[in-house]
């Protein structure tokens, strides 16, 4: 059965309890049951350091007022009424003895680092993103990491016009093969590219009238995995974008992992979760 996870503000969970009770889900750390993911070799450099990455709160940030991000999950695709509970809570990892300004700096150059929470206060570690390589305006490597540092997930992103036309996402979780999708449908690029100027427009009215929303650009993007959609990264719920995990082989870790990446590349006219204030 197909899952569907968005990222939203922690704050907004309150209103999205109309939406139902929580439904009883994978327990946090286990990949959904079903048929099992495609063997392959898993890359000797893909295997971490001995030790995990410490988790902690950023500094700045209040320890006891609970984090203000959440992964939610669903069931069934977007609709009025369905039922979702939260997956996960994301937060940005500061740089050691740095804050926000340093994170900020440090993600300029390709660089991302979350833990994900199993509860809002901090409580327990649900998964961990580190930066395995990056360079400014090129390709980055990250890898997903379990509450202990175990490996559970390589993920790769090609920016585009760096060997292709739009930006390449690479998933491959541990013990399956890569599954490989590309941002973007090429009809809904050359439409954007065709309103650019006026999008250029609505960001300096936008920045002189305070008012004005211009379009982001395509995001949708679609993994295959032997010519079969294994994953889908769509309009969601409002503004919301959705991952649609297709194949039940899935870590849950993994994907909230890729949602929270996702979301933190949301382009030059958007807004990323782990650059806010909050």
């Amino acid at each position: 059965m197909a899952r569907f996870l968005w990222l939203t503000s922690h704050d907004a969970q309150e209103d999205e309890a109309r939406e139902g009770h929580a439904q009883e889900g994978h327990a946090p750390g286990t990949p959904a049951p079903g048929t099992p993911a495609p063997e392959a070799h898993v890359p000797e450099s893909h295997v971490p350091e001995a030790s995990a990455p410490e988790a902690h709160a950023p500094e700045g940030h209040a320890q006891d007022g609970g984090v203000p991000w959440a992964i939610r999950i669903s069931d069934g695709p977007a609709r009025r009424g369905r039922t979702s509970r939260p997956l996960a809570f994301p937060e940005r990892r500061n740089p050691p003895g740095g804050g926000l300004p340093e994170y900020r700096a440090a993600r300029k150059e390709g660089t991302r680092a979350f833990t994900l929470w199993a509860d809002p206060h901090r409580g327990q570690v649900f998964a961990q993103v580190v930066t395995k390589s990056a360079t400014r305006g090129g390709p980055a490597a990250y890898e997903v990491l379990g509450a202990v540092g175990e490996p559970l997930a390589l993920v790769t992103r090609r920016p585009a016009m760096k060997g292709g036309l739009r930006t390449r996402w690479t998933v491959q979780q541990t013990g399956s093969r890569p599954a490989v999708g590309f941002k973007g449908r090429p009809i809904w690029w050359g439409v954007w590219w065709l309103f650019l100027p006026l999008q250029l427009l609505i960001v300096i009215g936008s920045i002189l009238n305070g008012g004005g929303d211009p379009a982001r650009t395509p995001r949708r993007t679609r993994w295959r995995l032997d010519r079969r959609i294994v994953l889908d990264f769509h309009s969601g719920p409002g503004a919301a974008f959705e991952l649609t995990v297709v194949a039940d082989w899935w870590d849950d870790r993994v994907a909230a992992s890729l949602v929270a990446l996702l979301d933190s590349h949301g382009g030059w006219l958007g807004s990323q979760w782990d650059a806010a204030e909050r």
